[in-house]
C-alpha cells in the first residue's frame, strides 16, 4: 500500500496536531494524535482501555477518518465543539427575535461550527410592519447582516465561517434571493439553496402558474417555469443557488414524526431541524481493496464489517464528550443522537478494481458497499441501544414505519423493535477535502478524482519552500506497481472528462442507501448548453436525489482549476504592487459627504486618482470630520489606505475588507439597507467612487446612497472577473468540490 507523502504530514501538522500555545508540539507523531482522540472518546466507556485500543484499530492506517473537528479538538481541553455544523433555530419575524438569533449564530461560529438558516420565516420586502408604520426590508437585508457578522468573526482569527441560507420557492422574495450573488462580493459567506417543493416541481412540469405567498397572502403569481428558469440561469452563470428537494427530505426522514426540516448544514449533506447538529466521519474505501490493480482485485467486506460498528460507537460517544455553543444544540443532539457515517476514496477504490466511475458497474458497487455500511450501522446502533439505551425520542412503531427503516433486513428490524436504536439517523456523505489529503490524497467523498497530479509548495524545516508534485493516492499506487511510464488504463477518468450523467449515476445510487443526504458537486463543461444544464436538475429530481449542486466555469466565479494564474487576477493595465509611486502635484478627485446616523457631524471622504492610459485609479484618500472622537482612527485609516493605493496592484480588496467590519455595538440602516459599521460605510463610499471612475464595474444592486457630487469625467474600464486563486496562499489551485472551496496547494478550505 502506498504511504502518504509530505502533504499528509503537513496537513496533520497544520490542522490536527495538538500544540501548546507557544507552538511546541504535544503530539509528536500521528499515532499520538490518534491515541489522544481514541482515549478522549473512550473515557465514558465501562472499560476505557479496551475501547481506546478498538478505536485506535480503525484510526490506524486511515481506515476510518473522523471529521476534522474531532481530530483537532478531542482530548485537548479546548472550548470547542466537535460537531461540524448546525442548523440554527427558527428565525422569528420580529426585530428583537432576529437579532437574538444573530447572537446565537455568532457564538456558534466563534466555536468553529458552520451554520444553516432558513430565512423563509421573514416577511418579504415592502410588507407592512404592523405597529411601527414602516415597510419590511425583507430577508435578504438580514442575510447581509449575518454575512457581515460572519466575516467579522473570521477576521478576528477564528476558523473561517461557513453558512447556508435557504428560502422557499414560494416566498415572495425568491427571485431576489436567486439573483443575490450576481452582485459581486454580496453574501460571500453563504451558500444559497432554494427549497423546491413537490408541488413546485409538478407546476414546472405542467407549466402551471405559481403563487408567491407569505402569511396566507398571495403577493405575486408567475409561471412556475419562469421561476425555475431564473433559478437555473443563475446557477448556470454563477454556480448558485443550489436546489434542495425539501418535501422528499421530510418524507424520507426517520424522524418525520417529531421534527420538520427546512434547512441544511453549509454543504448540504445533513438536512437538520432547528438547533440540529451534524457529527461526521468517513470509512476510507481506498484502504479496503485487496490486490489492487490486478485481476484478483476485490473489496474487503470483512474489514468493512469490522470497521463500521466501531466507528458508530466512536461517533455516538462524541455526542456525550463534545461541547456545544448553545444549550439548545446540546439538547437537540442528545435527544436524537443523530450521526453521519459516510465514505471517502470511492473513486480510488473504483480505479484499483478496474471500474470506470459512472458506469453501471460502478453504480452497482456503490449500492453494494453503501448498503453494507447501512446494514452494519443500524445493527451496531441497535446493539448499543441494548447496552446503553435508545435515543430519548425513539418511538418504535413510527420509527419502524420510516421508508428507509422499512427496507432493512428483518433481523435488524427485530433488533430495533426489541431494544430500540441508539441513533436516529446514521449515514451521510460529507465533504472530506482536508482529511482526504491527510489520508494521502484520496479522492474526496464520492467525488471522482479531480486531478492525477498537482504542484504544491512544501514548507521545509529551515523555513524555505520546495515545489513538490502531489499525486492522487490510486494514481501513485498504480505507478508504484506498474512503473512510472506505464500508460493509464481506459477506466482512469477524472472530473474534467466525465459527463454530468456519470456524476448523477453515482449520486443517485448513493442516495438510495443514505438516510441523510449527500454533499456532491456535478462538474459541468463550460460549453454545456443551457437546456442540457437544466436537464441535470430535472434528472436529479427524477432519480430520487435530495438535492443538486453543479459547478460550471463561468465569468462570475472563474474556472475550477487552472495551471497558471489568470491575467484576470488583476485588472487590465493595473501595475503590479511595488514601491510607492511619487505624488504628482495635481490630482483629479472628488469629496463625498457621508452622514452616519450615530454621529452629530458629517464625515468627508476625499479620493484622489492618478490617470494611467486614460483610466483613473485611486491614489490617496483623506477622511475628515469635526467629531474629534474619530480623529485617531481616521488619520490611521488615511495613511494606511493611501499607502496601499500608492503601491498599485489590485487595490479593490480594500473595499471588501472595510465592508466586512462589523461593529459589536450595532450598525445603522442607510438607504433601506443595513450597514454593519461606520468603516463599512466608508468602504461603500470608496466602492462608489471606484465605480463612478470606471475602476470597478457597476454591480447589480448598488450600495446605500451617500451625498455625492462627481465633477471629473472618468474613462470606463470594466473590471474582469476574479480568477480562482487561493485567498490564503495565492496559488491558482482553488477547486470547487462538494459545495466547498479547497486549495490543492496549502489545504485551505471554506464551505461558504
Amino acid at each position: 500500500m502506498a504511504e502518504p507523502g509530505d502533504i499528509a504530514t503537513q496537513i496533520w501538522d497544520m490542522k490536527y496536531r495538538l500544540k501548546r500555545p507557544d507552538g511546541t508540539p504535544v503530539d509528536l507523531t500521528v499515532e499520538d494524535s490518534w491515541r489522544r482522540v481514541a482515549a478522549a472518546v473512550a473515557a465514558g466507556e465501562s472499560d476505557p482501555a479496551l475501547w481506546t485500543e478498538r478505536f485506535l484499530g480503525i484510526l490506524r492506517g486511515h481506515r476510518y477518518l473522523p471529521a476534522g473537528r474531532i481530530l483537532a479538538g478531542s482530548g485537548t481541553g479546548r472550548d470547542v465543539t466537535l460537531f461540524n455544523c448546525f442548523v440554527m433555530g427558527t428565525v422569528p419575524d420580529s426585530m428583537s427575535g432576529i437579532f437574538a438569533h444573530l447572537r446565537e449564530a455568532a457564538l456558534t461560529l466563534q466555536q468553529g461550527g458552520g451554520i444553516g438558516y432558513d430565512f423563509s420565516t421573514l416577511r418579504p420586502k415592502g410588507a407592512l410592519v404592523a405597529g411601527v408604520g414602516a415597510d419590511a426590508s425583507g430577508p435578504l437585508s438580514f442575510m447581509d447582516v449575518w454575512d457581515a457578522m460572519c466575516r467579522t468573526i473570521m477576521s478576528a482569527g477564528s476558523r473561517r465561517g461557513a453558512m447556508m441560507a435557504t428560502l422557499r420557492c414560494d416566498h415572495p422574495d425568491i427571485v431576489d434571493f436567486v439573483e443575490a450573488k450576481r452582485t459581486p462580493g454580496r453574501l460571500r459567506m453563504f451558500n444559497l439553496s432554494v427549497l423546491a417543493t413537490d408541488p413546485f416541481m409538478a407546476a414546472v412540469e405542467a407549466d402551471a402558474p405559481w403563487d408567491l405567498v407569505f402569511g396566507g397572502r398571495v403577493f405575486r403569481t408567475l409561471p412556475a417555469r419562469e421561476l425555475w428558469d431564473r433559478i437555473m440561469r443563475s446557477t448556470y452563470d454563477s454556480a448558485e443557488p443550489g436546489v434542495i428537494f425539501i418535501d422528499r427530505i421530510n418524507a424520507q426522514n426517520n424522524l418525520q414524526y417529531c421534527e420538520q426540516i427546512q434547512s441544511t448544514n453549509p454543504c448540504g449533506e445533513q438536512p437538520l431541524p432547528p438547533y440540529g447538529a451534524c457529527l461526521l466521519g468517513s470509512v476510507n474505501l481506498a484502504t479496503l481493496v485487496r490486490d489492487p490493480f490486478t485481476p484478483q482485485a476485490a473489496f474487503d467486506h470483512d474489514a468493512l464489517a469490522e470497521i463500521v460498528p466501531v466507528a458508530i460507537r466512536l461517533m455516538d460517544n462524541v455526542v456525550d464528550v463534545s461541547r456545544f455553543p448553545l444549550p439548545e444544540q446540546a439538547a437537540e443532539a442528545k435527544a436524537k443522537r443523530r450521526i453521519g457515517l459516510g465514505v471517502t476514496g470511492l473513486a480510488d477504490a473504483f480505479l484499483m478494481m478496474g471500474v470506470r466511475y459512472g458506469s453501471p458497474e460502478s453504480a452497482a458497487l456503490v449500492e453494494d458497499w453503501l448498503g453494507a455500511i447501512k446494514r452494519h450501522s443500524y445493527r451496531a446502533s441497535a446493539e448499543i441501544a441494548a447496552e446503553k439505551g435508545a435515543f430519548p425520542l425513539f418511538d418504535r412503531d413510527r420509527f419502524l414505519a420510516a421508508p428507509g427503516v422499512v427496507e432493512l433486513p428483518e433481523d435488524i428490524r427485530a433488533l430495533i423493535a426489541q431494544h430500540g436504536i441508539r441513533n436516529a439517523l446514521l449515514t451521510s456523505i460529507a465533504p472530506t477535502g482536508t482529511i482526504s489529503l491527510f489520508a494521502g490524497n484520496v479522492a474526496s467523498g464520492i467525488e471522482p478524482v479531480f486531478a492525477w497530479t498537482h504542484t504544491r509548495n512544501v514548507l521545509l524545516p529551515d523555513g524555505t519552500r520546495r515545489a513538490e508534485t502531489v499525486e492522487n493516492f490510486a494514481y501513485r499506487l498504480y505507478r508504484e506497481i506498474h512503473g512510472a511510464d506505464a500508460p493509464l488504463p481506459d477506466h482512469f477518468v477524472d472530473a474534467q472528462t466525465l459527463a454530468p450523467a456519470d456524476h448523477l449515476a453515482i449520486q443517485a445510487a448513493a442516495q438510495r442507501q443514505i438516510d441523510s443526504s449527500i454533499s456532491k458537486t456535478i462538474n459541468c463543461p463550460e460549453d454545456l448548453a443551457f437546456e442540457d444544464f437544466k436537464d441535470i436538475y430535472a434528472q436529479a429530481y427524477a432519480l430520487g436525489c435530495k438535492g443538486c449542486t453543479t459547478y460550471r466555469p463561468n465569468a462570475i466565479t472563474g474556472a475550477v482549476l487552472e495551471a497558471r494564474p489568470r491575467t484576470a487576477d488583476v485588472r487590465a493595465e493595473t501595475p503590479a504592487p511595488g514601491a510607492p509611486a511619487a505624488r504628482p502635484e495635481v490630482l483629479p478627485g472628488e469629496t463625498y459627504k457621508l452622514r452616519w446616523p450615530d454621529s452629530d457631524h458629517a464625515i468627508y471622504v476625499t479620493l484622489n486618482d492618478t490617470v494611467q492610459d486614460g483610466q483613473r485609479r485611486p491614489f490617496e484618500i483623506f477622511i475628515n470630520s469635526k467629531n474629534m472622537e474619530h480623529y485617531a482612527w481616521t488619520v490611521a485609516l488615511t495613511r494606511m489606505i493611501s499607502a496601499v493605493f500608492r503601491r498599485g496592484g489590485d487595490v479593490a480588496f480594500v473595499v471588501e475588507e472595510l465592508k466586512a467590519v462589523f461593529d459589536p455595538r450595532g450598525g445603522q440602516w442607510m438607504g433601506g439597507r443595513y450597514v454593519p459599521s461606520l468603516l463599512a460605510a466608508i468602504g461603500e463610499t470608496i466602492e462608489r467612487h471606484m465605480i463612478a471612475t470606471g475602476f470597478l464595474e457597476k454591480p447589480e444592486g448598488l450600495v446605500p446612497e451617500v451625498a455625492v457630487e462627481v465633477t471629473a469625467e472618468a474613462v470606463a474600464a470594466p473590471a474582469r472577473p476574479p480568477g480562482r486563486s487561493c485567498p490564503k496562499c495565492g496559488h491558482p489551485t482553488l477547486i470547487r468540490q462538494e459545495g466547498c472551496d479547497t486549495c490543492l496547494n496549502c489545504g485551505y478550505s471554506r464551505c461558504g
